[in-house]
């Protein structure tokens, strides 16, 4: 019987998500699950010139990201469902709420009926939601924004956004956070375990 599971790997600025698509990679490969990997939709609009500053309105542009998240995801799993593997573990860089760190609660609201959706269902689609904590708090002298050029917010800002985002994704009956106190490998260890225990396997680190 064929599994596909669905989870968010999220959190704030600088929090390791691009080093942590590997780690997954990894350690799951040799769980037997094939491993795919919905880019975050922020960085490939705004890299391409698309952005709340170059948009009508910020609402213009999160309605923009948000169809396109949704269709990605969509898209990904169709892929799945013709692949000949059994495991599959999409996972995806940020998901629908991270949005509404980004605009009011009227406005996501507003964009989730354009597109069918409650809240709720925007919040199930996920098996499981991964909060990586913003370097910017516990790991200060690593906050960077050398890695990634949508990346803006000062560590002050990455610290308020990080919060921003975890209150966004509260209501998830299963939301880990996976915080900086003992340096970013066991982070990223801790991050493997709080997956496999989600899916309800062994750790492979």
């Amino acid at each position: 019987m064929r599994e596909i599971r669905t989870i968010v790997v999220t959190g704030g600025p600088c929090g390791g998500k691009s080093t942590a698509m590997g780690w997954i990679q990894q350690a799951f490969s040799r769980l037997g699950y094939t491993v795919l990997f919905v880019p975050e939709t922020a960085t490939e609009l705004i890299s391409g010139g698309v952005a709340p500053w170059t948009c009508g309105t910020n609402l213009d542009y999160q309605r923009c990201q948000i169809r396109l998240q949704l269709e990605k995801e969509k898209i990904f799993r169709q892929a799945a469902m013709t692949m000949p593997q059994e495991k599959f573990l999409i996972v995806c860089d940020r998901g629908m709420l991270d949005n509404l760190a980004y605009m009011t609660g009227a406005e996501f609201l507003q964009v989730l009926r354009e597109e069918g959706l409650t809240e709720q269902e925007a919040l199930l689609r996920y098996d499981a939601v991964f909060h990586l904590v913003s370097a910017a708090k516990g790991m200060r002298e690593f906050y960077t924004l050398g890695n990634n050029a949508a990346r803006t917010e000062t560590p002050e800002q990455a610290a308020e956004l990080d919060d921003r985002l975890l209150t966004a994704w509260h209501g998830h009956p299963n939301l880990f956070i996976i915080d900086n106190c003992d340096g970013f490998d066991r982070k990223m260890e801790h991050l493997v375990d709080a997956i496999a225990e989600a899916l309800g396997v062994a750790a492979a680190v």
